[in-house]
């Protein structure tokens, strides 16, 4: 693609309009379109040459194309990087979108994001193709345990505990109280096994929701909406919570267990989506650092 076809073409948009469908297709289950059980594709994204996860809006962007191209890998690389493993892309596969961000040696208004430091980046994209459309490489299946009863997951535990927030349990309720700067969970005997979790998923799924809201207080990540999305900010740090909890599950190996209340956020969520194309970007990047945050507590304690 040249510079000026790529200038021409709408990353944002794009990326946007694809995770709008798969919202809205998805809608009526009331979850989010990325939450599946299937295989190895719910695990963070990675790159086969680098071996390094995505971040950011690329793990929702690949999370969106393998589940509605049914893909059973995680693995992603670009026609050359997939050649270079010898391994053959197969005729008439079709690429995913990933994006990556360069930085510009001068200022300039058009500059796509600016980081804490001040430097100007500029978008750029890259076409990746999934594990599961090349020839000469075997993907290996992943089983996951249907376990019948609430038996704690061990890394998920110690990972709550080093990340030093307060949790409490018991009611009916999960929640971040900022006033009491505590996260109230419900009773682990609440918490039942469904068709696509065991019950200690579905609490750890939770637990990682009001983990991503607690990193967001002032006095960790001043994660602040208003000035960005206004009245829009508390559906915003919902879809914040929703993905970093996705994105945190992914790392700690757990099913998210979807939310009996996402039909009240689902449309909130569109509504925002298709009138700001860059929410979602700005959405899965705050999502990102939460998630980084969090686990770089527990690294730091071990």
């Amino acid at each position: 693609m040249t510079a000026q076809a790529q200038q021409r073409f709408d990353i944002y948009q794009s990326i946007t309009d694809r995770i709008v469908t798969a919202i809205e297709v998805g809608a009526g289950e009331f979850q989010l379109p990325w939450i599946r059980r299937t295989g190895n594709a719910f695990a963070r994204p990675i790159n086969i040459a680098s071996a390094n996860p995505y971040n950011g809006i690329n793990i929702v962007s690949l999370w969106v194309e393998a589940i509605s191209r049914e893909y059973t890998s995680n693995i992603w690389g670009t026609y050359r990087q997939w050649q270079d493993r010898g391994c053959q892309v197969r005729k008439g596969e079709k690429s995913a979108l990933v994006v990556f961000y360069k930085p510009i040696e001068e200022c300039a208004d058009n500059a796509d994001e600016e980081t804490s430091s001040g430097r100007r980046l500029i978008a750029r994209t890259s076409w990746v193709f999934n594990a599961s459309q090349v020839d000469g490489f075997t993907i290996a299946e992943q089983a996951i345990p249907d376990a019948p009863q609430f038996d704690p997951i061990i890394r998920a535990e110690s990972f709550a505990a080093q990340t030093g927030a307060t949790i409490t349990e018991g009611g009916e309720k999960a929640c971040f109280i900022p006033s009491e700067d505590l996260i109230r969970m419900p009773d682990r005997n609440r918490f039942t096994g469904t068709a696509t979790s065991s019950p200690a998923e579905a609490f750890y799924a939770t637990l990682c929701h009001e983990l991503v809201h607690w990193s967001g207080a002032k006095s960790r990540l001043d994660r602040d909406l208003s000035g960005r999305f206004g009245t829009e900010s508390y559906a915003i740090e919902e879809l914040i919570a929703e993905l970093g909890a996705a994105f945190l599950c992914a790392d700690l190996g757990i099913t998210p267990e979807p939310r009996a209340d996402h039909a009240a956020y689902i449309q909130n969520w569109l509504t925002v989506l298709k009138s700001d194309k860059r929410a979602i970007f700005a959405a899965a990047s705050k999502a990102s650092e939460a998630a980084q945050w969090l686990l770089s507590r527990e690294a730091a304690a071990s």
